[in-house]
């Protein structure tokens, strides 16, 4: 759909989604799609097309990925060393490279209703092992008790010439091994299994394969990982081996979202006819010569002369020019294209908010969130299949890392836990007044207001900063403020003078002072 009516039209798929006028003639009681309606004759196709599809789709990456998730080693499952090290081996997995390929997975999930990962690695590009993204229909799988058993990725290769043979080369992977095949047939055949060396782009295959085609992985662990969006999906329900595969967020909102392009469509269809014109007689208009047509010059400044006649003599010239301009429904069309964007994104699992739809006045964080219940509800249930995927996907690329790339000091074996940082920011202010109302009442620690302050900090910061505000609060007053003639501070009274009990970390309170001509100055309460 997003390659416009030629593409339309070559995809078979979209036909028969959207063809469904030609269904219903045989018996089908489908709605009357906008999209599967063809132009009346003599009518210009000038059919719309408003991506919220892509937008949904991006919002839910931009609401799971916007930031890099806490990934940490369970330090019970292995020793202290093993466990820096392997923190920091995922920290190098999760960097900018690493950030923006789940992010990509994320996004082709919320649109394809899943995705795949795959661990690869190439020492002479990288020193380490990298996520690959792979889209969902690009992928055979097999389950086992609802996991991932095994799987068959396949892709079309270059063509080698133009007699219409289709080249693919597919990998089975299994748990330990990979077994390649390149195949030469049609679009719709897969055809017969050719050698490595018939083809230049699986050429390198030839030498890291054995016999039959197969290579040792040397993990005993799938490659790949499998990513869905949420789960049940709905319109499979019944569909043998479909039961794993995620839910789009377009799911069941096609309709909807075909109408916002007829609405959008109709729309700027209105503006077309709205275009102002004038309707003069035919006798007005200067010839500009037997079979040249002829015009009407409206920049003329004074109308010399009329040739022909204008029809009813008595009726002036002025009221024989006609001007036609139809009415432009700019208040209908826009209530009605965002009442359908809002119930697309409220079917999708989204709140209108983080469409942009309330404005970008400033708000605190409290509204905000208020704002986008629904968005950071929806954004919580898919990290619930997010996380375990995560965690997967970088087990093996540890794997991978220890067996292939070399790297020492890695615990493959390790157990990971993954934490997503807060959609929306807490608001300092706010955040703030309720550490003060905690600590007026007693009922908080330090340890505690920090962790409510930082709570992306782990415990060895968090009790770091505990430390310094334990020893600034502990550190002695600067001297007497009284004191300006440069003496030394507090000389006048001594240690002995303060008695038991005394916090030299708080503030002095001043005794009251002396009438005046007493002779003395205040001094430090006792």
């Amino acid at each position: 759909m997003y390659g416009g009516p030629a593409s339309y039209t070559r995809n078979g798929v979209a036909r028969a989604f959207f063809d469904v006028d030609k269904r219903r003639a045989v018996g089908g009681d489908e709605l009357r799609m906008f999209w599967g309606q063809d132009p009346s004759p003599g009518q210009q196709a000038a059919k719309l097309h408003v991506p919220i599809g892509g937008d949904i789709a991006e919002m839910s990456a931009n609401l799971l990925w916007a930031e890099v998730p806490q990934v940490t080693v369970d330090v019970d499952s292995t020793d202290k060393a093993a466990a820096q090290t392997t923190q920091a081996q995922l920290g190098r997995y999760l960097d900018d490279r690493g950030h923006a390929k789940m992010r990509e997975a994320s996004e082709l999930a919320a649109g394809l209703s899943n995705v795949y990962l795959r661990a690869v690695w190439d020492t002479t590009l990288r020193p380490r092992p990298w996520s690959d993204v792979i889209q969902a229909n690009a992928v055979v799988p097999e389950w086992r008790w609802g996991m991932l058993a095994a799987a068959t990725v396949w892709r079309e290769l270059e063509p080698l010439d133009d007699a219409g043979g289709v080249w693919r080369l597919l990998e089975y992977h299994t748990p330990g091994l990979i077994e390649y095949g390149v195949y030469k047939g049609d679009h719709g055949t897969l055809g017969m299994l050719m050698e490595f060396t018939d083809h230049h782009e699986a050429e390198f295959l030839a030498s890291r394969t054995d016999s039959r085609g197969r290579q040792a992985t040397g993990i005993d662990r799938l490659l790949i990982t499998h990513l869905p969006n949420v789960l049940p999906n709905r319109v499979w329900d019944g569909v043998p081996d479909t039961a794993p595969l995620g839910r789009s967020d377009y799911a069941g909102i096609e309709p909807m979202m075909d109408a916002l392009d007829e609405s959008w469509t109709s729309w700027m269809r209105d503006l077309r006819l709205g275009k102002a014109r004038v309707v003069v007689p035919q006798e007005m208009l200067d010839t500009s010569g037997p079979g040249n047509g002829a015009s009407f010059d409206f920049d003329r400044e004074l109308l010399v002369a009329v040739s022909g006649f204008l029809g009813d003599a008595q009726k002036p010239v002025s009221e024989s020019i006609t001007e036609l301009q139809f009415k432009i429904r700019v208040e209908e069309h826009e209530a009605t294209t965002k009442a359908l964007r809002r119930q697309i994104l409220a079917s999708a699992g989204y709140s209108a908010q983080s469409y942009g739809e309330e404005g970008s006045v400033a708000v605190t964080a409290t509204e905000v969130a208020a704002r986008k219940e629904e968005s950071l509800t929806t954004r919580g249930l898919k990290i619930l299949y997010q996380r375990p995927a995560l965690l997967e996907h970088l087990t093996t690329l540890m794997w991978v890392d220890v067996t292939h790339c070399g790297a020492k000091g890695v615990d493959p074996a390790a157990e990971l836990t993954a934490s997503w940082p807060q959609a929306v920011q807490p608001d300092p202010e706010a955040t703030a007044r309720t550490l003060s109302l905690l600590e007026a009442a007693g009922a908080i620690s330090t340890f505690m207001k920090v962790k409510m302050r930082e709570p992306a900090w782990d415990d060895a910061e968090v009790l770091a900063e505990v430390r310094r505000i334990r020893d600034d609060k502990s550190q002695t007053p600067a001297g007497d403020p009284f004191n300006t003639a440069g003496g030394e501070p507090n000389e006048e009274q001594s240690d002995e003078d303060v008695e038991p009990g005394f916090d030299e970390g708080q503030g002095e309170e001043l005794d009251e002072e002396e009438p005046v001509g007493g002779g003395s100055r205040p001094t430090l309460a006792s």
